[in-house]
């Protein structure tokens, strides 16, 4: 006998697997953050040029997707959410393939370019998709699996650039951490049909002046720290940044269809969000790519053993969030954040430890069990912050809200790359071990100076 499934049940069945493409789609944007960093080594090898472009084959990747991202989620509320959700998969697809086969150095950091940009246009979808897919708990449920995702997908991905690269899939080598992009893609686009079309009730005028300001900025910024020192006009860069992100400030005062929601700014709990968040991921982003340059340009490790060797990493941090999200945060609140970064320093602690005792020809094997602690410190404190940084938020801030903090995220990876890789090249004359040790230190420095601005993240208390 044929039992027929109910309309309900049967439109139960299309939202989910709309979200699971919704998630894959998210993940595959974080993890083309991070799946490089692996595999970069090998793409210079065999590409050649300078030893600074194993940087920037990740930060020409994540700038324009950390200022484009704001952007791409205006179009959405302009042409319709679905509509810019599906261009930007098939854009990155079409960028992915280029990448693949790009013969030049200066073409692959072109074709990183692009990609960016079409992460941009995907990313800030997902959430008002889902809000329009899913109501009440169903929509809690929702919301709930990007976490997980985002987290695993973005500290996944180098040791999946590791296996791929190793794997050397029919003589691709480097290239298949791009290939991989184009059967998710392609799975993803086949399902995009079910997504609802949805788009803001009043969508507003894409700020095109402010756009550009806070890209020339971010670009005079990041450009010059990418490398070995700082030069005389790198400082100039640096500063003339510095003035046209001033300038964007001053720019978003008072305007109707500003790029951010001003009011956010009015109280010290979100910027002092912004500041830990991007400080974190200057660390860890920073710190990941150390971890594999030393492994394979140091000690000559190859490359699936460079991946490998920050799985402790990904699996202490994916136990630690979930612990974390369903126990330790509804019960301890924001102290789980100082103990995540508490925890995060010793890892970084036991790390240089570790480098400081090991031989320049021998696998540090001690380094893993500080990695582990790392992955540790970094699922504690995860979970617990996005539920303080967003507590303080008003229901009309929300989507400004998360679309700065993912801003944030993709922007402090990227300067993590440029000065903890520069720091590790800098000081490479003097030894590998010497060059990832000082890299370490200033990480270490910088995550208390993270736990300084973490501090800030508490409403004044109010006078009785």
């Amino acid at each position: 006998m044929t039992v027929l499934m109910s309309p309900a049940r049967t439109a139960y069945r299309w939202r989910w697997l709309a979200l699971g493409a919704l998630l894959t789609a998210e993940a595959m944007n974080l993890l083309d953050s991070t799946i490089v960093q692996v595999a970069g080594p090998t793409i210079h090898a065999e590409l050649g040029g300078a030893v600074s472009d194993i940087q920037w084959f990740g930060t020409a990747y994540t700038l324009p997707f950390a200022v484009l991202l704001i952007t791409g989620g205006r179009l959405g509320d302009l042409v319709g959410r679905r509509r810019v959700f599906r261009i930007g998969v098939g854009a990155f697809a079409l960028a992915s393939v280029a990448c693949a086969l790009a013969p030049s150095v200066g073409l692959l950091i072109a074709f990183r370019v692009l990609q960016g940009a079409a992460a941009a246009m995907i990313i800030p979808q997902t959430i008002g998709l889902i809000k329009a897919m899913f109501q009440g708990p169903e929509m809690s449920r929702a919301l709930g699996t990007i976490g997980p995702v985002m987290g695993l997908a973005a500290v996944c991905g180098p040791v999946l650039g590791g296996v791929l690269t190793h794997a050397d899939l029919f003589g691709s080598s480097w290239r298949s951490v791009f290939l991989v992009n184009v059967p998710l893609s392609l799975a993803v686009l086949a399902i995009a049909p079910v997504l609802v079309e949805d788009r803001a009730p009043k969508p507003p005028r894409l700020d095109l002046v402010g756009t550009a300001l806070a890209m020339i900025g971010t670009v005079l910024i990041v450009y010059p720290l990418v490398g070995t020192e700082m030069s005389a006009l790198g400082w100039t860069s640096v500063v003339a940044g510095l003035a046209v992100l001033v300038g964007f400030a001053f720019h978003q005062r008072g305007k109707r269809d500003a790029l951010v929601e001003v009011s956010l700014f009015a109280r010290r709990v979100f910027p002092a969000a912004m500041t830990t968040l991007g400080m974190f991921f200057v660390v860890t982003t920073g710190l990941s790519l150390v971890v594999v340059v030393e492994l394979e340009l140091g000690l000559r490790a190859d490359v699936l053993t460079a991946g490998l060797s920050l799985l402790p990493w990904s699996v202490a941090m994916g136990i630690a969030s979930w612990i974390a999200g369903a126990y330790l945060v509804p019960r301890f609140g924001k102290r789980v954040m100082f103990a995540g970064l508490s925890v995060l320093l010793l890892g970084i602690l036991g790390a240089i430890g570790a480098y400081a005792t090991a031989s320049p020809t021998a696998y540090p094997t001690p380094l893993l069990f500080a990695l582990a602690m790392v992955g540790v410190g970094v699922g504690l404190f995860t979970p617990a912050f996005f539920t303080s940084a967003l507590h303080a938020v008003g229901p009309q801030e929300v989507g400004s809200a998360a679309g700065l903090l993912n801003a944030v995220q993709q922007l402090g990876a990227t300067i993590g790359v440029a000065i903890l890789g520069s720091a590790y090249v800098a000081n490479a004359h003097a030894g590998a071990l010497h060059a990832v040790r000082i890299a370490f230190w200033l990480a270490a420095a910088l995550l208390v100076a993270t736990a300084g601005t973490a501090a800030l993240m508490r409403e004044p208390a109010h006078p009785k």
